[in-house]
């Protein structure tokens, strides 16, 4: 195995940001590697509180035209007052993602010394392993969630015959939070509970010990085990959202698991696991790695002391798509705020899928590092907020088509969130969404899906097609919105969050309506609705250049508040948009410069998603340097020891944002070719990538040696025409699907 390819240490995790993350997208664990008292901390991605709700606010659409009016007429107070009477959600907060529960398992070992401790996250295998000796025995953890069998994995293990001997409980905030736990049979126990509110969901989880040697036997409501060779601990859980009896499931999958050796279930894991994970490769050049023998903490350590660690990005690269593997699998939920890993009975912002960039950030990686179907369960998503955000529209707007605002939940609530001016009105969420749906049209170049998908396209651009409104200007705006969670201040001193038409909102319409008028171009359908698009694009707020020769956040050219604000949300057109480059708009991009230099000389990127953010926006701009110290940022002052990405506390956007980050420095595909090493850092002077996707169905090979690119090679999967840049030099190409097409450039 490759020393980048795990994550390791000397010790257990003092608590939950050290230890160690698996997951099959929708069974995850948190493995602390304590000797004693082992935990695992469980979650099922579907044990939520409570049922759907109709949050519709009754009131909004008879005072809409009022808060329209005082926006214009500028009595901001106002109409922040009379907006959050009336276009808040009822009651103001949607439903929140609750643990599982926790997985003790008590070793019975004698009092010797305990020595030659470590434990591992094995990216390669998607296995954590916890390894120690007592005494002269040595006792060994291996710990999966596997995909194919839906069940988590512990098998433990010992040098010596019949010295392993432990008990084992399961458990739910001390008891609080369950209903019962009962003992099945002699070696399995099952907990029972439900998640409380209206509807809540009910939720079972069981455990079953598998001994080779010794005996197995419950007593109370512990299992126990004493003096076995070998134990195969398999987990299963399974809740009332998908399932009418999740009980019979639960025991279903356990029972279907142990037919299986042990062996039988890590290979089935393993080969279903590496299908996904070893489509991408990224050496930096790290092969004479001097820290590899240190542990991760030791590392990251060193690269706050100022040490730069180029083995260590690669392992954050690869770690970022391990999370996604694990977090948002076919048939699972999107991954959350904080993937599938959640340890409070009441999260930070509630653990749901924050709408305003942070759901849509953990899907940056899917497409262009090789992970596309991971991207299905976002979409199955948007339709649920389809349905419901189409009541949204009507009732509350008087609108066609379906909206959502800045968070969504398990049940695909559309209705406001929060009352809090800053972030609460802004009807957008769903139409960012939806972009995610045309980014995987391009990179997949798949038309059944974009067939599929169009309806979706249509009917959230087709919410905009009523929902803007003329201005004075003859410009289509947005009225009422946000620039999410910031403050501007008027000339007279005044402060407002509440606006017509900030800049992002523009910019994401601009992008939904392009992609709704190519979508049916290919398609061949819907001329009249395409034309109509193309005509309201055009009165679209094109970006602006303010005073400071910075893109304006809002139609106007106010100050903010807070100029270091985490949210860089008018920089949407330079990524994860396309409307600015520096090839294609060169006026805009050098604004884009200023406007991210004047946000981080006031502090900005102060939290880890924001900065992995820049990352990209950086990338590109093509300014690899000033990317690759971000990236030394993200891992000096963003990210805990087990590398989770720190908000701060906890939140996973940062870890896929930087894993896409990395990834568009080394190939950009956004306007219409292939730009091979658009912005390679000085410092990765030697190095190669293979299995990184580019939109038009390609799949790219690249290495290079001192800055030089040494070797390219494209892999046709669609046999679209190909066009590829490097270093200023162009070549284009066509191609035949399955074909691969070496690119030779001149040395200039």
């Amino acid at each position: 195995m490759n020393s980048n390819d795990r994550l390791w240490y000397k010790q257990p995790a003092n608590d939950w940001n050290e230890a160690l993350p698996i997951g099959n997208g929708r069974l995850g664990g948190m493995v602390f590697g304590r000797v004693h008292k082992e935990r695992v901390q469980l979650n099922e991605d579907s044990v939520w509180y409570g049922g759907p709700r109709d949050r519709n606010n009754p009131d909004a659409l008879e005072h809409l035209p009022q808060i329209r009016k005082l926006l214009a007429d500028g009595r901001l107070k106002e109409a922040e007052d009379l907006a959050a009477l009336t276009i808040t959600g009822t009651p103001e907060t949607q439903r929140h993602y609750e643990p599982l529960g926790d997985l003790f398992i008590n070793m019975k070992h004698d009092d010797s010394d305990i020595s030659n401790y470590s434990r591992e996250l094995d990216l390669d295998h998607a296995i954590t392993r916890v390894q120690y000796s007592i005494g002269n025995i040595g006792f060994k953890r291996e710990i999966f969630t596997s995909y194919p069998d839906q069940v988590m994995v512990i098998r433990l293990t010992s040098t010596k015959a019949n010295a392993i001997s432990f008990q084992t409980l399961l458990d739910r905030g001390e008891a609080r939070n369950y209903d019962e736990l009962d003992a099945l049979s002699n070696n399995s126990l099952v907990m029972r509970g439900e998640t409380g509110g209206k509807d809540g969901i009910v939720f079972r989880c069981a455990v079953k010990a598998i001994a080779e040697n010794g005996s197995v036997k419950t007593l109370g409501n512990h299992l126990i085990v004493d003096k076995a060779d070998a134990v195969t601990l398999i987990l299963s859980a399974a809740t009332s959202y998908r399932y009418d009896d999740p009980e019979q499931q639960c025991l279903k999958m356990i029972e279907k698991a142990s037919v299986n050796t042990y062996q039988e279930l890590l290979q089935n894991h393993i080969e279903d696991y590496q299908k996904l994970f070893k489509r991408v490769t990224l050496n930096l050049g790290e092969d004479h790695n001097e820290n590899a023998d240190l542990a991760t903490n030791h590392r990251l350590d060193l690269v706050k002391e100022g040490k730069e660690d180029q083995s260590l990005i690669s392992t954050y690269f690869q770690f970022g798509r391990y999370l996604l593997i694990s977090s948002s699998r076919p048939n699972s939920l999107p991954a959350t705020l904080q993937g599938i890993w959640n340890e409070k009975m009441l999260p930070p912002w509630d653990s749901k899928f924050t709408i305003n960039i942070n759901a849509q950030m953990n899907y940056w990686p899917a497409e262009i590092c090789n992970l596309s179907e991971l991207h299905h369960p976002l979409f199955e998503h948007i339709e649920k907020i389809k349905t419901n955000g189409k009541k949204t529209a009507e009732s509350m707007y008087g609108c066609r088509g379906f909206t959502a605002h800045h968070n969504t939940d398990i049940w695909g609530d559309t209705a406001p969130q929060d009352i809090y001016m800053p972030a609460t009105i802004w009807p957008m969420g769903a139409a960012w969404l939806c972009l995610h749906l045309w980014e995987h049209f391009e990179f997949t170049r798949n038309v059944k899906f974009l067939d599929d998908s169009y309806d979706t396209l249509k009917e959230a651009a087709l919410f905009f097609v009523d929902f803007l409104i003329e201005n004075e200007e003859g410009l289509l705006i947005t009225t009422p919105s946000v620039s999410p969670e910031n403050t501007y201040i008027l000339s007279n001193g005044e402060k407002g969050t509440l606006c017509e038409g900030p800049s992002m909102d523009s910019q994401i319409i601009f992008a939904l309506f392009t992609s709704c008028i190519e979508a049916s171009e290919i398609l061949d359908v819907d001329q009249t609705f395409r034309d109509q698009l193309l005509e309201l694009r055009d009165k679209l707020p094109k970006p602006k250049i303010g005073k400071h020769g910075q893109i304006q956040e809002w139609l106007e050219d106010y100050d903010e508040e807070e100029p270091g604000h985490r949210h860089i949300s008018h920089l949407f057109a330079l990524y994860p948009g396309k409307q600015m480059s520096p090839n294609y708009t060169p006026d805009l991009a050098e604004a884009a410069k200023v406007t991210l230099e004047r946000r981080l000389q006031s502090g900005g990127g102060h939290t880890g998603w924001s900065r992995a953010w820049i990352i990209n926006m950086w990338a590109r701009l093509q300014e690899g340097e000033v990317a690759y110290q971000h990236i030394l940022e993200l891992l000096k002052s963003s990210t805990l020891p087990n590398l989770f990405d720190n908000h701060p506390p906890f939140q996973i956007d940062g870890n896929f944002g930087g894993t896409a980050g990395i990834a568009e420095l080394l190939l950009q595909s956004h306007t219409g070719e292939l730009h091979l090493l658009p912005a390679l850092p000085n410092e990765w002077t030697t190095g190669k990538v293979s299995g990184l996707k580019a939109r038009g169905g390609f799949e790219v090979d690249l290495s290079w040696d001192k800055g030089e690119l040494k070797e390219a090679v494209i892999h046709s999967l669609e046999g679209e025409k190909c066009v590829v840049l490097f270093n200023n030099q162009r070549t284009e190409f066509e191609t035949t699907a399955g074909h691969s097409y070496p690119v030779v450039f001149n040395k200039e």
